[in-house]
């Protein structure tokens, strides 16, 4: 499979820096306001989010969880393959809360969907914007667009945008395959 780079890691750590400081700039101290990583992949970039947040800007009553929303998926019972559940790390009720959901790329909108009606369990926010890392922009299924958007990229359809985390930030980077639909 060829990787295509499309932020190498230095690249990706300056795009994670700069949707950072856009949430400072919408929502100040952060005290009205909760981070929801989407599982699975929206948990790597929360983290990182989070820990800018606190590490470098010293914002410190940031409240976040990790949301997972397979059972809410529409095509839960409808794959061949068995979908498992991530960890849902989220004890905080969004009862008139905004809330920002933080995932890798936005594709068909579905993820979003589905985080929509999950989210309904821990209560009524007042408000729900989306973070994205990269914008996958004529792929939407559904009307779902960002808020905040580190890259947008134009792939076709056999195409796929992966993000690889690591622990070391030096080894991480954003890149496009092709899909091999023959396998």
């Amino acid at each position: 499979m060829k990787k295509s780079i499309i932020l190498n890691s230095n690249q990706l750590k300056l795009t994670i820096e700069r949707l950072a400081c856009q949430l400072i700039e919408k929502h100040d101290d952060f005290s009205n306001t909760i981070l929801v990583g989407l599982q699975p992949r929206g948990k790597y970039l929360c983290k990182k989010i989070v820990e800018i947040l606190k590490f470098e800007y010293n914002i410190d009553n940031l409240k976040y969880g990790l949301l997972d929303i397979t059972f809410y998926r529409d095509d839960f019972r409808r794959n061949e393959k068995i979908l498992e559940p991530s960890k849902t790390d989220f004890m905080l009720s969004v009862e008139n809360k905004n809330i920002v959901f933080i995932d890798d790329v936005l594709f068909t909108g579905r993820t979003v969907r589905a985080a929509l009606t999950a989210i309904e369990s821990f209560g009524r926010p007042k408000s729900i914007e989306l973070l994205i890392l990269i914008d996958r922009r004529f792929s939407r299924e559904l009307p779902i667009q960002p808020d905040y958007k580190g890259l947008q990229v134009d792939v076709y359809d056999n195409q796929k945008v992966l993000i690889e985390w690591s622990d070391e930030s030096k080894n991480e980077y954003a890149y496009i395959t092709t899909i091999n639909n023959h396998e």
